[in-house]
């Protein structure tokens, strides 16, 4: 999918409550899985062990942390969308955030923006996006998240 450009932050205000973007796939495989669990120290046996995980659980295998699929969203974002006017983006924070359904190993994942809304703040914008990370072949969503990103002119 071509990536969205948009000019400016004032341009982005055009677009508060529709969909603007949406993200190639990802495959998260268990290479990536295993090094979320290094890096974080989460080494939880449904996340790092394929065998135990296929016998003892009923997903088939292992599964990725939920986290990791959340912080998956700031790449699947850069990838998908381009906001011009600005000079950084800091992550602000969430206001809602549901882990709907597991990300197995080896599922592709993609992520829908929807710009929910939109207010000035000292030196740029405040922009909430409501952000549905999907599984491919799955009817709902692995996650489900209202995030913020600031925009500084």
């Amino acid at each position: 999918m071509p990536k969205v450009a948009i000019p400016s932050l004032e341009a982005l205000a055009a677009w508060v409550g529709k969909e603007l973007a949406v993200s190639e796939w990802l495959q998260v495989d268990q290479g990536r899985i295993d090094r979320f669990a290094e890096a974080t120290n989460d080494r939880q046996w449904i996340h790092v062990d394929p065998a135990r995980a296929a016998a003892e659980t009923p997903f088939g295998g292992t599964i990725a942390h939920g986290y990791l699929t959340l912080s998956l969203i700031s790449n699947l974002m850069m990838e998908a969308l381009e906001v011009g006017g600005g000079r950084m983006i800091i992550n602000y924070g969430i206001n809602r955030l549901r882990f709907v359904t597991p990300v197995r190993c080896n599922d592709r994942v993609r992520a829908r923006f929807t710009l929910e809304g939109l207010e000035d703040i000292k030196g740029g914008v405040q922009a909430a996006w409501n952000v549905q990370v999907e599984i491919d072949g799955q009817a709902k969503p692995a996650c489900a998240v209202e995030i913020l990103f600031r925009y500084y002119a």
